[in-house]
């Protein structure tokens, strides 16, 4: 029962929710609003149908945009150096909506051998059940990619730096011979983050058709969000993409939005802190026993180099250590157990410092890697202490 108001005033309950009030115009604040809504309401019948929800000159429904979320498109959309872009609730969702809104029954993907695993996975299983085929490709080979497009190739996966192997790419090649054939370009670029090299100017007139990134990593920063994007120039293919994401019915909320614009302001300081600290403790982890390698983009000698230095001004924090395969892989994972500021735990970019360790041998098609490697993930601890907690592990764990 609510309060009885006086004769001709309207009931509490319906005043509390048409409440006549309306707050001054001109509030600014150095974070946008926080706008969250399900449904957007018209001011007449007129206004309702003629709203576009396909473009950003109004809003329609919660799912096709709010201020808040076409705030963090246009900031993301600039940040990846494309016009238009669109949210989805994590990075490989991305994913799925550029394969689902661009194959059916019939075509074929191709996707780089060392891409993020579940790249691969979708395509081994929903996509193959849908009828759609897909082909693993060397990335560091352009003549093998060349020859793997066949005449029902309708788009291609790049990834830099490659999931784990950390191999970079000649994306200008890649690029190319795809364009060539007429085939649509994407790419992973979350490793990039919109930092270290732009995917629609790689020099040359060259430049990719659509990118993803999972906000989840770089734009975010905390460790705390989900959330993926799909970045385009063209308006058409955009629009593609964004008729298939309404179809889907992907949206992402209010507060993760904010806490991904929130994230963009520090992007930058955050990436070049990582860059440099990761390089640092790749440099220290060369000089120890029992490794095979270290794999960084922007280590000589890492696969890939050569491109990296040709595409990048600056590296993710993010590198892994192949350990000699003599070395058992039990010995590494007490290594990993034995880390004590490094966490054990998937994803990267956040403020905590992760290690994972890998097996190698089933990791690729190819079978050119074998072995134990560990990746880490740079967060924001004092580098020296990240030195440290690495020699300790190592020394408990034996291989010392």
């Amino acid at each position: 029962m609510t309060k009885k108001m006086p004769p001709g005033k309207l009931d509490l309950a319906t005043t509390l929710i048409h409440h006549p009030y309306q707050p001054p115009a001109g509030f600014a604040a150095p974070q946008p609003g926080v706008h969250k809504a399900s449904t957007v309401i018209f001011p007449d019948v007129a206004a309702l149908r003629a709203r576009n929800w396909k473009a950003k000159a109004g809003y329609t429904y919660g799912l096709h945009g709010t201020p808040t979320t076409f705030t963090l498109e246009e900031r993301i959309a600039t940040l990846e150096g494309g016009a238009q872009t669109l949210l989805v609730p994590s990075g490989l969702a991305a994913i799925s909506l550029v394969d689902l809104a661009l194959l059916k029954s019939g075509d074929e993907v191709l996707i780089p051998d060392n891409a993020y695993g579940p790249n691969k996975e979708l395509a081994r299983n929903e996509l193959a059940g849908w009828g759609i085929t897909h082909r693993f490709y060397d990335a560091l080979d352009p003549a093998s990619f060349a020859a793997a497009i066949g005449p029902a190739t309708r788009l291609v996966w790049l990834e830099a730096a490659g999931s784990v192997t950390m191999e970079f790419p000649d994306l200008r090649a890649l690029v190319r011979i795809a364009r060539d054939r007429g085939v649509v370009v994407a790419i992973d670029n979350t490793w990039g983050a919109g930092i270290a090299f732009d995917p629609f100017d790689l020099g040359g007139g060259v430049a990719v058709d659509i990118s993803i990134h999972a906000l989840t990593k770089y734009p975010s920063g905390g460790g705390d969000v989900l959330m993926g994007a799909v970045t385009t120039s063209d308006e058409a293919l955009h629009l593609k993409l964004k008729l298939a994401h309404m179809r889907m019915g992907w949206g992402v909320g209010a507060n993760d939005a904010e806490a991904v614009l929130r994230g963009l302001a520090s992007l930058p300081l955050r990436y070049a802190a990582q860059d440099a600290a990761g390089r640092s403790l790749a440099q220290w982890w060369s000089g120890q026993r029992n490794v095979a390698q270290v794999l960084h983009p922007a280590l000589p000698g890492s696969p890939g180099h050569a491109h990296w230095l040709s595409h990048c001004h600056a590296a993710a924090g993010l590198f892994s250590v192949v350990f000699d395969e003599r070395i058992a892989a039990g010995q590494v994972d007490a290594f990993v157990d034995a880390l004590k500021l490094f966490k054990l735990g998937y994803s990267w970019a956040g403020p905590v410092s992760l290690a994972v360790p890998y097996a190698l041998a089933g990791m690729r098609t190819a079978p050119a890697w074998q072995g134990t490697l560990v990746r880490f993930s740079l967060g924001l601890e004092g580098l020296d202490d990240l030195i440290a907690d690495c020699d300790q592990a190592l020394e408990a764990s034996g291989l010392r």
